[in-house]
């Protein structure tokens, strides 16, 4: 039987109300691995009504004994942590090595918000007018909420709420709903720590549960991570409510490459960088710069063997360096890319498209793609693709390099 994947409000898990469901693959192999309900506003305005009835207990409990709940919700997190990334490989696709340090990033936001206690303290200033002296005091702003994106399901949600809470607030999760299985079972551990109910809620769901969060009035203050045409939407939405909102969008990240630089280094980083989690991140390098003709066709003669080498695999082959793409549809557009690059003229030095791997065809598997000779009117130069593929961009000197990162948009 399929999984069912549900909410969690107030401290039970229930399901979503409004019919519609979406499918959670497992991208290694194609298959369904569960079913997510999605959301509705109802939903929505249930969690956050539970957020606000446990708002004025927590929010008045002293900072040293809610920080007590997260010194335990850490430990329980530390001892769960290969569990949590096995669950993060089996639906974002993620190797192993690269889940593991995902989740130790995650820990260590846990392990700051545990030291948020003296950071709370407020300010008193004696006489600054006649018979005048003034406090400042830190408070907890009420129901907040956060909606994290599919590639790192435990690190983005891990960023944000432990932060809130221990500052007094309570919080909403709406996580990606493509790999809803690892931020659902970090939440058990947060029960477990013993946290009151109601102080962390999760709505699975689309844009429907997204916009109802964006336009509720009790919901005081929203944090995103995702793409950037969507990154303007939440800020934009969000401020017309009168929400506190960040906003972290999408990335073009260049690496400049000067011609008395160790090569072999600067090839060995941006296999790293470029490839990493199949290069679906934010802070991936996308873009080589080298300065000159030389130091390009140098680079270039480094980096072809190590990208053919990549070991690709899924996340349960201990020796993979690169997973699969997180599902087909994410697939098929880096895929498109890859076409459109290639139509346009850059010089495709490694095609990833023709990858297979025996016994996971339907996999989402992609190889890592290099181009060469990329220039700044070229899609795969201008968009963020959020796949294996990097583009090299040929400049003649430094200052040309810098007028290139500045100018992309």
């Amino acid at each position: 039987m399929t999984k069912q994947i549900n909410n969690a409000i107030d401290g039970k898990l229930v399901p979503a109300t409004s019919g519609r469901t979406a499918e959670v693959f497992n991208p290694a192999t194609g298959e369904v691995s569960a079913i997510v309900g999605l959301s509705s506003k109802s939903d929505v305005d249930v969690a956050v009504a539970a957020a606000k009835k446990a708002y004025p207990e927590w929010a008045n409990m002293p900072p040293l004994k809610r920080n007590r709940y997260m010194f335990k919700f850490k430990e329980l997190l530390e001892a769960n942590k290969e569990k949590i990334a096995k669950l993060v490989g089996e639906e974002h696709g993620k190797v192993f090595d690269d889940a593991l340090g995902e989740v130790s990033r995650g820990i260590e936001n846990v392990e700051f918000a545990c030291g948020i206690p003296h950071l709370l303290t407020g300010d008193y200033s004696r006489n600054v007018g006649p018979a005048i002296d003034t406090y400042a005091m830190r408070m907890p702003l009420g129901v907040t909420a956060g909606v994290t994106p599919f590639n790192f399901p435990a690190m983005v949600p891990l960023w944000m709420y432990p932060n809130a809470i221990a500052c007094g607030n309570t919080f909403v999760l709406k996580p990606s709903e493509r790999d809803p299985s690892t931020p659902m079972f970090i939440y058990e551990l947060f029960q477990e720590a013993g946290f009151p109910n109601g102080v962390l809620n999760v709505v699975n769901g689309d844009k429907e549960s997204v916009d109802a969060l964006l336009h509720h009035t009790d919901v005081k203050a929203i944090s995103f991570v995702g793409s950037t045409p969507i990154a303007h939407y939440i800020y934009e939405t969000g401020s017309k409510n009168g929400k506190r909102v960040q906003a972290l969008g999408g990335a073009k990240n260049h690496m400049v490459i000067m011609p008395d630089a160790d090569l072999d280094k600067a090839a060995d980083a941006l296999m790293g960088a470029g490839y990493g989690s199949a290069g679906e991140r934010c802070m991936a390098i996308s873009v080589a710069v080298p300065v000159g003709e030389k130091t390009a066709d140098e680079l270039m003669k480094r980096l072809i063997p190590r990208v053919q080498a990549l070991k690709i695999g899924p996340a349960t082959d201990p020796d993979a360096q690169m997973g699969p793409l997180v599902t087909k549809a994410h697939f098929e557009k880096v895929k498109g890319y890859i076409d459109q690059g290639a139509s346009d003229g850059a010089d495709l030095l490694v095609d990833g498209r023709g990858f297979s791997l025996q016994g996971y065809e339907n996999g989402y598997f992609l190889g890592g793609t290099l181009f060469d000779r990329v220039t700044p009117d070229m899609s795969i130069y201008k968009d963020e693709i959020f796949g294996p593929v990097l583009s090299t961009v040929r400049v003649n000197d430094f200052e040309a390099a810098v007028n290139l990162i500045h100018g992309h948009p």
